[in-house]
C-alpha cells in the first residue's frame, strides 16, 4: 500500500467517523422524542457541501472524494428526516429545505448547462465548494469568542474536535499528494479550529472539573 492509499483510507475513516457524530443527536432526538436543542442548519448545510464534493469527485474521477461524499449525504439525509420527524417547527424546516433544494437546482442548471465540460467546470466547482467548506470551518469562531469570555467548554464536543482535526489533517496531505489546492486549502483551517478547540479544552478543563462531561452540542 503506498502512500496515497493510505491517505485515501485515512480521509475515508475519519471523514466517515466525523459525519457519524451526528448518530449522538440522531440518539438524542429518539430518546427525548423532540428535537429541541439541537440545530437544523448544520445538517443541511453539510449535506449540500456533501453534495458538491461528490459532484467534484465525479468530474475528477476520484473514488475516495466519491464514496466519502455519498457516505455523507447519505447520513445528512437521514438526520434531516429524523428531525423533521420529531421537530415542533416543521413549517421552518420546510422552508429552509425548499430554499436549500432551490440553491442546489440553481447551482447544477449553472455547472451543467453555463460551463463547458473539462477544466473549466471542475475548476469553478472546485472553487466554489472549498467556498463554502471555509466558510463551514470557520463559521464557529464567535462560539469560540464566547466561549473564552465565558471559560466555559461545555457546549464543545471533545471527540467531534478529535474526528475534525484527524479529518483536516487526512485532506490536506491527501490533496498534497495530488496537489489538489481545491482540497488542500478549504481543509487547512479545520486543522487550525481544532488546534484552538483543542487549547481551549486544555486551558479551561480545570474550571469545569465539577461539571457534567462535555455535551455533544457540534459547534
Amino acid at each position: 500500500m503506498d502512500l496515497l492509499q493510505l491517505l485515501s483510507w485515512a480521509c475515508i475513516v475519519f471523514t466517515v467517523g466525523m459525519f457519524s457524530t451526528g448518530l449522538t443527536d440522531l440518539k438524542k432526538m429518539r430518546e427525548s422524542k423532540s428535537a429541541d436543542n439541537i440545530q437544523f442548519l448544520p445538517f443541511l448545510t453539510t449535506c449540500l457541501n456533501n453534495l458538491g464534493w461528490l459532484y467534484y469527485g465525479i468530474l475528477k474521477a476520484d473514488q475516495t472524494i466519491v464514496l466519502v461524499n455519498v457516505i455523507g449525504a447519505v447520513l445528512q439525509f437521514l438526520y434531516i428526516i429524523m428531525y423533521f420527524h420529531y421537530t415542533k417547527q416543521k413549517r421552518l424546516v420546510m422552508s429552509e429545505t425548499l430554499a436549500a433544494g432551490i440553491v442546489l437546482t440553481c447551482g447544477w442548471c449553472y455547472f451543467t448547462m453555463f460551463l463547458p465540460e473539462g477544466e473549466i467546470r471542475l475548476n469553478q466547482l472546485g472553487l466554489t465548494c472549498s467556498v463554502v467548506t471555509v466558510s463551514m470551518y470557520l463559521s464557529p469562531l464567535a462560539d469560540l469568542v464566547e466561549i473564552i469570555r465565558s471559560r466555559n467548554v461545555q457546549c464543545l464536543s471533545f471527540p467531534l474536535t478529535v474526528a475534525t482535526f484527524f479529518t483536516s489533517t487526512s485532506w490536506v496531505l491527501y490533496g498534497l499528494q495530488l496537489n489538489d489546492n481545491y482540497i488542500v486549502v478549504p481543509n487547512t483551517p479545520g486543522i487550525f479550529t481544532s488546534l484552538i478547540r483543542f487549547y481551549l479544552f486544555w486551558r479551561f478543563a480545570s474550571v469545569n472539573q465539577s461539571s457534567p462531561s462535555y455535551k455533544s452540542l457540534q459547534i
